[in-house]
């Protein structure tokens, strides 16, 4: 977890945003395509760092065979824009993608 100007966001090792697709289901993506150009997935077993509820981690088999990470059953990407740790350039793009909170719910804003 980390501070952000969307309040306390889940990251990755390195402080790099994650987000979730309100299209996909639980253990389950619908990012295909130029979607995982846009969106790369968070790939391998996940680990938990400070503030982030290790229960809620998770993984699946993607199709094309690669293991991506879950958190609160939301597959976690990055989005292609983020340049530095704590940046959320792609918060709420279309109305689709989202930061996720320490419970693993979509933050809106």
């Amino acid at each position: 977890m980390a501070d952000s100007s969307l309040g306390s966001i889940l990251v990755d090792g390195a402080g790099m945003t994650l987000y979730l697709f309100t299209k996909d289901a639980p253990g389950s993506s619908a990012c295909e395509g130029q979607c995982l150009i846009n969106w790369p997935p968070l790939v391998g077993e996940p680990a938990a760092g400070d503030g982030v509820d290790a229960s809620l981690l998770g993984s699946f088999q993607r199709s094309d065979g690669t293991t991506q990470a879950t958190y609160n059953g939301w597959p976690l990407y990055y989005w292609k824009n983020d340049a530095a740790p704590g940046d959320v350039t792609g918060q709420n793009v279309p109305d689709v993608w989202f930061v996720l909170d320490a419970a693993g719910n979509p933050v809106s804003g």
